[in-house]
């Protein structure tokens, strides 16, 4: 396998790890960094140059990609997803995992356990957004922060609202975040490869510090999952669509909240408390899925005209209740269904012999008007058109009294 590791650190642990196990292996690999890219749009198929020439071919990437250049990045994973050159980090997965807010939002629709979160910007709903959460104190991220940066605990209300008063001033959006005291300055970094986690710890922080970052002095331990915390970690990262991925999750009362899920994770760290070939599990994964490599399902589904993915809710009231998925009459309608959602279970290739259950969400792909035809449509009174007023646009009343 040719691989190429996206970095501009090239001398950095995490790069210099990945770069030696895929040489133990027997990979041909190079570091290249990811700005000297130039992406070319000019001919008959997508296309890269690397310091101004034709970029040579690669079997696989492996992304590591930071937080200044996401935009980037992103663009040029994006470019070698477009030649079929693999990367166990979609362009998709890396944006979404980067914006904390767009993380929670996809995973909250998901089944995903989190602290509970609020996002506001005008100053009026500022003390609604934190009683909504629980109250002082709060957790206040900035969006893009990284290894604990932008990540602060105001104990009360009144330094809450300045904190992020202030913050807006600057034009930087946060999160307001519940605080789990439970969790007590100590949080879980579980790296998932593929459908697997491969190595865990426990990080707890130093002193008063409730920041557990490896970067704010924390010290770091080895940990045994249980199956709810791996579930957790592993379907948060598919979720967000990367095959390698750090998943950081706080030990609530109730069991796992997943607080991020980081596309880019170091393994010094991890490597170091676990004493687990982490970089090498990674490239053997990348190396198995490279001869069988993963696609972006949507992309490909739909350049078909009339013809799409989409998802289809299976209603309290349907008549879809209590049939098969054989009697329901979907597949002479031309849609198959890839995958049926229950609650937090995910049936992959349902069988003709599952029963549909209510709340059923079924992800199909098919016609795009038969599938359209079984979403049923809201009774809407059909509005008049009025006739146009006197006085179309009324004056101010400054105006008037003027």
């Amino acid at each position: 396998m040719k691989l190429a590791i996206l970095s501009r650190a090239p001398q950095a642990y995490s790069t210099q790890r990945l770069r030696a196990a895929a040489q133990q292996r027997g990979h041909e690999v190079k570091v290249l960094n990811t700005l000297r890219f130039g992406i070319d749009l000019s001919g008959a198929e997508p296309d890269l140059q690397y310091r101004g020439r034709p970029l040579s071919d690669y079997d696989a990437i492996l992304p590591r990609i930071g937080n200044s250049i996401t935009y980037f990045g992103t663009a040029v994973v994006r470019q070698f997803e477009q030649m079929d050159v693999y990367t166990p980090n979609t362009a998709n997965g890396i944006t979404n995992a980067r914006d904390k807010l767009r993380a929670n939002q996809i995973l909250s629709r998901h089944n995903i356990a989190l602290p509970a979160t609020t996002f506001v910007r005008n100053r009026a709903d500022l003390r609604p957004a934190i009683e909504s959460v629980g109250g002082a104190p709060v957790v206040i991220k900035l969006l893009e922060g990284t290894q604990g940066i932008g990540v602060i605990l105001a104990p009360t209300v009144k330094v809450a609202e300045a904190i992020i008063e202030t913050l807006h001033s600057t034009k930087q959006n946060v999160l307001i975040q519940k605080f789990i005291a439970e969790s007590r300055g100590r949080d879980i970094r579980a790296l998932v490869v593929g459908d697997r986690v491969v190595a865990a710890m426990r990080r707890v922080a130093s002193g008063d510090e409730f920041r557990s970052n490896v970067h704010r002095g924390g010290s770091v331990e080895p940990v045994e999952l249980s199956p709810e915390y791996e579930q957790a970690a592993v379907r948060s990262a598919q979720i967000m669509g990367l095959k390698v991925a750090g998943v950081d999750m706080l030990e609530g009362n109730e069991g796992p909240l997943v607080m991020e899920v980081n596309s880019s994770p170091g393994l010094q760290g991890i490597e170091t408390a676990t004493k687990l070939d982490v970089a090498g599990a990674i490239i053997d994964y990348i190396g198995n899925q490279v001869a069988f490599p993963e696609i972006d399902v949507r992309q490909r589904l739909t350049v078909s005209t009339g013809y799409g993915v989409a998802e289809l809710v299976v209603h309290g009231a349907a008549d879809l209740v209590g049939k098969t998925l054989g009697e329901s009459g979907l597949w002479e309608r031309d849609i198959t269904v890839l995958t049926l959602h229950r609650g937090a279970t995910v049936i992959p290739n349902p069988r003709k012999g599952v029963v549909l259950e209510a709340e059923d969400r079924l992800l199909c792909f098919g016609k795009l008007e038969e599938m359209r035809s079984m979403i049923p449509e809201r009774r809407r009174r059909r509005q008049k058109v009025r006739r146009l007023p006197k006085e179309p646009i009324p004056a101010a009343p400054e105006a008037a009294a003027s």
